[in-house]
């Protein structure tokens, strides 16, 4: 009724303008004669720029005290990744597992940072294959294993712009901010200190993979959706110089395009793109039971896919991991088959 009215409020001033007789028929501007368009014709709507996508399994567990995330780029595969992103258009091509050493074979060394020297080990092996996809023309597709692989995935991104006198931004999801050291850790668990090896914090073995650090500047640094932060990860946040975090509270009081759009800004200011890690813990434990850490109040099932519906939008994710992913207490292989439509959302799938 609203735009009825508006369109003959708009006919009465048009034919006062031109002042029309009074009682004459008014003609209708020509475009009145078509018929309305529908709400999904207002904007057009593009295709999915097709895409060289190369998977890279990372069955890393070592980085935590509970088993099973080894298993995650398994389970997510047997949800359908390949065929589901290939019947978007792209170009799939699976790289295979990077090997990772077992636990029951090795000391877990130092306590206060357990199987570094293992956990480094496959993040160096994992950053030259990341580096040779993006050579290649691929766009990287990471699966986790335990967080600790992304100090090799970021490692092997940031290289490569490195080498075209480039930057690179972070869009770090999680239900955790994973940025303690082994100065700081209360666990010794290395798949929480990830970003603080990214940020130049520590363990420096970590950190320095292919010889620079810190691999993403703070200013391009973006945490969304924390709710489970050490006090001593939030001095670390302030230490790494890290000023945009956003809690769930941020998200639950703003909305999730507010904060995504925000982000991406962030991220991308001045840089040749970002990488996005997308910890399954962030969603909450209802839709993704199969996780690692998982905590209550997470992002629900769209807010997770609008999430990654406006990073497609943008166009300016140069790669992407899912991590955590947890087999052994997921139900039904749930958590694996989201990852996969999210996976699907952030290159590009639309409702409509």
């Amino acid at each position: 009724m609203e735009n009825q009215s508006n369109e003959n409020l708009e006919l009465r001033s048009h034919s006062e303008d031109v002042g029309t007789p009074k009682g004459s028929p008014v003609a209708p501007p020509a475009d009145a004669q078509l018929p309305k368009k529908r709400a999904t014709d207002r904007r057009q709507i593009a295709s999915v720029a097709a895409k060289k996508i190369r998977v890279i399994g990372v069955p890393l567990d070592l980085g935590q005290s509970r088993r099973g995330v080894d298993m995650g780029p398994s389970a997510v595969r047997v949800a359908g990744l390949e065929a589901r992103l290939e019947a978007l258009g792209h170009v799939v091509e699976d790289g295979g597992n990077i090997t990772v050493a077992l636990a029951e074979t090795k000391k877990s060394g130092d306590p206060a940072a357990k199987y570094l020297k293992e956990i480094t080990a496959t993040c160096t092996k994992h950053a030259e294959q990341v580096l040779k996809a993006l050579e290649s023309g691929f766009v990287p597709l990471v699966l986790g294993g335990d967080h600790s692989v992304a100090a090799g995935t970021v490692s092997g991104v940031a290289e490569f712009h490195r080498r075209q006198d480039k930057k690179i931004g972070l869009i770090w999801i999680d239900a955790h901010s994973d940025i303690n050291t082994p100065d700081t850790s209360p666990s010794g668990n290395v798949h929480g200190m990830p970003l603080a090896a990214i940020m130049g914090l520590g363990p420096a073995e970590l950190g320095n993979i292919f010889n620079f650090s810190p691999k993403v500047l703070p200013e391009n640094t973006v945490i969304i959706g924390v709710r489970d932060i050490d006090q001593t990860e939030k001095d670390n946040i302030r230490r790494a110089g890290i000023t945009e975090v956003y809690t769930m509270r941020d998200i639950d009081e703003r909305g999730m395009r507010t904060v995504i759009e925000e982000a991406l800004r962030t991220a991308g200011r001045g840089t040749a793109g970002y990488h996005v890690s997308l910890d399954m813990d962030w969603i909450d434990p209802e839709d993704a039971p199969g996780v690692g850490t998982p905590v209550r109040g997470g992002a629900t099932y769209r807010e997770a896919h609008l999430a990654m519906e406006i990073i497609a939008d943008h166009g300016r994710m140069t790669s992407f991991e899912i991590v955590e992913v947890n087999p052994v207490i997921d139900e039904h292989n749930r958590t694996a088959d989201l990852a996969v439509e999210l996976a699907m959302s952030a290159f590009g799938k639309k409702i409509l």
